[in-house]
């Protein structure tokens, strides 16, 4: 018997195992696909993601990976745009868009080092019940051979569409609709530094550098839009990129060396994290638009949470209740201010007083910097646009 099984192995299921493991615990992590294994992402590791990751040790094979350090992030919602340097977070003062085939690999290798079980290519189809309480996990192989497991807790670390949140029929609240569509591939030729974001009447643009000398080159539209972009995705994510004359040139100085990848998986919502037997982690159970960014450092801090939680609930230090009950709320509250943010930019139709503000920062570069540092979280939201914060601002503009 496990003390946890862990559907779903990339970056919050590997993540949870990992640390689980290193408390000691037992774990089976099992996915469906085999690592390396590639998935729709937005890629950006913001600052204070790679604090985990350092804390965790796994920052190195990262930074080994030829995935270049960006120290600068580009924000343009109208001309002037503003590019700016985000204050350090812990100490890291860079951010870092790895592909998954390698990000997800580190990390599931990582847990299994630390003493996790890893079962690839295993399709989990149904949970194990005991009096309604969640026990374990029903699965098959590649080869088609049906196992059954048990364990203390089973967690749904598996996506949008999470088996275990429909098995169980986690609640959702404070749901949003899908706002946008996301495109996206990768270039040759591409100059990109850093992370570059502009916006234009409903559309979106974003390059990013990543491993191996490429460019990713993001593409994100009104959801409405998605039929028209379904039926000729070439076309319309090239089109797309014509947004602005100086984006149109960096592209049109490259190449595209892979096929386009895409999703209009861009619900927002939070689910009830926990149940008798079973919790959820990452985009199981907490769900933003792409536009931001933050999934992958949302499922480094949440694993750490839940990992806190469910020690406290094996150790007997707290009821299982009361130590999953404190992961949702401080899940909750770390990410809700985010939450708001990503769901008022991805309307891709910025507000005349967002746009009156940003104009005003042009000159202002120590605010820049802390204007596209509440991108990566490293300024609290609640700092930045403080009313006597944007006071400051327009009273600068103003005195230019």
């Amino acid at each position: 018997m496990y003390d946890a099984i862990i559907i779903g192995a990339r970056c919050a299921g590997s993540s949870l195992a990992l640390l689980l493991a290193r408390k000691g615990y037992r774990v089976l992590l099992a996915d469906r696909t085999i690592f390396p294994s590639d998935t729709i992402s937005t890629h950006l590791i913001w600052a204070p993601g790679l604090v985990y990751l350092r804390r965790w040790g796994l920052l190195p094979a990262i930074a080994a990976s030829n995935c270049p350090p960006i120290r600068r992030v580009s924000v343009n919602l109208a001309d002037p745009g503003l590019t700016g340097s985000p204050p350090p977070c812990d100490g890291i003062d860079f951010q870092y868009c790895p592909r998954r085939t390698i990000l997800d690999k580190v990390l599931a290798e990582a847990a299994a080092v630390a003493g996790a079980e890893l079962r690839e290519a295993f399709t989990v189809e149904d949970v194990r019940r005991d009096s309604g309480r969640v026990t374990g996990i029903r699965g098959h192989s590649r080869s088609g051979r049906t196992i059954s497991d048990r364990a203390r807790v089973v967690v749904g670390a598996d996506g949008v569409h999470s088996m275990l949140a429909r098995a169980t029929g986690a609640a959702e609240y404070n749901a949003r609709p899908a706002m946008t569509c996301l495109y996206y591939s990768y270039w040759t030729g591409v100059e990109a530094a850093e992370v570059h974001f502009i916006v234009r009447s409903g559309s979106a643009v974003g390059a990013f550098p990543t491993n191996d000398g490429l460019t990713c080159i993001v593409s994100i539209e009104r959801i409405e839009r998605f039929a028209g972009i379904k039926a000729d995705v070439e076309q319309r994510y090239l089109q797309s990129l014509e947004i602005a004359p100086e984006f149109r040139e960096r592209v049109r100085a490259g190449r595209r060396v892979e096929r386009i990848y895409g999703t209009a998986e861009s619900r927002n919502f939070f689910r009830r994290p926990y149940g008798d037997g079973w919790a959820l982690l990452g985009d199981a159970g907490y769900h933003k638009d792409p536009v931001t960014a933050q999934g992958i450092t949302d499922a480094f801090r949440d694993a750490e949470l839940l990992a806190d939680a469910l020690d406290e609930a094996f150790s007997g230090r707290r009821t299982y209740n009361e130590a999953l009950a404190q992961y949702e709320r401080r899940r909750n509250d770390s990410v809700l201010p985010m939450y708001e943010l990503t769901c008022h930019l991805a309307s891709l139709d910025p507000a005349p007083e967002q746009l009156q503000l940003t104009a005003a920062l042009d000159g202002q570069q120590q605010q820049v910097d802390r204007f596209v540092g509440t991108f990566t979280g490293a300024v609290p939201m609640a700092d930045f646009y403080a009313p006597e914060n944007v006071a400051r601002v327009l009273a600068a503009a103003g005195g230019q």
